[in-house]
């Protein structure tokens, strides 16, 4: 494990690549389980991205509608809706951000669904974090890319 030396921070750097983005791409986790939102937003957190968690559809709307966002993450069954109807409000509403469903259900169906609604990825859990890293990844050279024209 190796360290990165900011002026002020000491950056523990595991076997994946710190990412550095100034400013840090914005997520928004959307996830009822608590420990595994509370777990989600570590792994995101030390991977340099600034995260925002919330516990419910209505919490989920809340953020989008007071702050920016690069990327949801969102699990699909919530106490009081679905991602799909976040995803799809964020759509409604032109939010431009790169959408990931975070389901227990790996099924053809729950994938077309969650494509129909909006979202632009399906992970199943438990999801392997390399691959998610690597959705993340593509998400940085998109916003890099369109940041650049």
């Amino acid at each position: 494990m190796g360290e990165i030396c900011c002026p002020s921070t000491t950056i523990a750097v595991s076997s994946f690549e710190f990412i550095a983005t100034k400013p840090a791409m914005r997520i928004l986790v959307v996830e009822d389980h608590q420990d595994t939102g509370q777990a989600l937003t570590r792994l995101l957190t030390n991977w340099g991205f600034d995260v925002a968690l919330a516990e419910t559809l209505q919490s989920g709307l809340g953020q989008l509608t007071t702050e920016a966002f690069d990327v949801i993450l969102s699990d699909i069954a919530l106490p009081d809706g679905t991602g799909y109807a976040l995803v799809s409000e964020a759509r409604r509403r032109g939010i431009d951000v790169v959408a990931i469903a975070l389901s227990a259900y790996s099924y053809p169906d729950e994938v077309q669904i969650a494509k129909l609604t909006g979202f632009d990825h399906h992970l199943t859990k438990p999801y392997n974090s390399q691959e998610l890293r690597s959705l993340l990844e593509g998400a940085i050279d998109r916003k890099r890319s369109a940041t650049s024209r």
